[in-house]
């Protein structure tokens, strides 16, 4: 099967725009070998506090599994357990150039502003590069937000492969198709996408949300004074993002909701989406209370340490060989 990697930081709580896109990963784990990682490495190129990251470690691993991940079927690792990562991404170091790196918007966007900025956000692309580079990843799922990052890796693979014969598999983008209720936009201002680090705390739902939170703030969320429900991006964002995540949490498609809720206002829209996304809200909460209480995430993420190690160890001790490194 071909294999797929994709990575999410254990920073702030997965919110319903995460959780969108972590369902497409339960959707591959059937016909590709699924390689997915709690990125901590990554995490570190802003100051975190480490109890709170381990936890945030820990919880996002079994919100991997509550959600539907089968550790049967993928493999799900904790990134700094393999050493692989930071090792390889110290020799792509020496195959990439600071004009590239510079180019990068992401480093831009979280630098602007500050006095200082660590070498780790700036090299953050080549840590992520030696992510995907280490096991002969066929296909990477990214947003636009990372788009930029999967050039460079596909940029330092061919170079390399140029250079010393083939070594890495040049990996593709696997990018969702933005149509009609794909789009998850923040609640306080639905021309923005959701973020975990938007520090209004209801501009987000996460998975672990309290009933009440989740109901105040669907119910606080902005629309506008027109009260048609219609879905219109352009001229009716707000509306259009509840219909959004309606959509994606009931199965019913958008112009079945519009039709359902025609002449009753937002207000009846707002009321029963509150009930939607708590419906699967329980759900994943249960399972995840399941899984951590059971401590069973600590034997998943252990077989799949054992996996990534090995598998990351191949491609590994083939570059040292193919750039001079002694190996025996």
């Amino acid at each position: 099967m071909k294999r797929v990697f994709s990575g999410v930081q254990p920073t702030g709580q997965i919110h319903l725009g995460n959780y969108i896109t972590m369902k497409n990963f339960v959707r591959q784990q059937d016909d590709k070998d699924c390689i997915y990682c709690v990125v901590d490495l990554h995490s570190i190129t802003l100051p975190q506090d480490p109890e709170q990251l381990k936890k945030s470690t820990i919880e996002l691993a079994a919100l991997y599994l509550a959600i539907g991940l089968d550790p049967k079927k993928v493999t799900l690792f904790i990134q700094s357990q393999v050493s692989a990562h930071a090792e390889l991404a110290w020799i792509l170091n020496c195959f990439s150039y600071m004009g590239e790196l510079n180019r990068m918007t992401q480093f831009k966007d979280k630098s602007e502003g500050k006095k200082a900025v660590t070498t780790g956000l700036f090299t953050y692309p080549l840590l992520m590069a030696s992510d995907i580079l280490l096991y002969d990843t066929n296909y990477v799922p990214v947003g636009n937000d990372q788009k930029q990052h999967l050039e460079l890796t596909r940029d330092i693979a061919i170079r390399f492969n140029n250079r010393f014969g083939e070594t890495f598999v040049v990996p593709e983008p696997i990018i969702a198709k933005v149509e009609e209720g794909a789009r998850i936009m923040a609640f306080d201002d639905p021309t923005q996408k959701m973020s975990k680090s938007n520090p209004n705390e209801h501009s987000k739902i996460t998975l672990l949300e309290s009933a009440a939170k989740v109901k105040k703030t669907i119910m606080k969320s902005t629309t506008d004074s027109h009260s048609e429900v219609k879905y219109d991006f352009i001229n009716k964002p707000g509306v259009s993002n509840l219909l959004t995540i309606y959509s994606q949490f009931s199965g019913e498609s958008i112009p079945s909701i519009v039709s359902k809720y025609e002449g009753q206002g937002y207000g009846a829209l707002k009321k029963d989406l509150v009930g939607v996304v708590q419906s699967e809200l329980d759900k994943v909460q249960s399972d995840f209370q399941k899984i951590i209480t059971s401590g069973d995430v600590y034997d998943v993420l252990k077989q799949g340490r054992e996996r990534a190690n090995a598998l990351s160890t191949v491609v590994l001790d083939r570059v040292k060989k193919q750039v001079g490194f002694v190996t025996f």
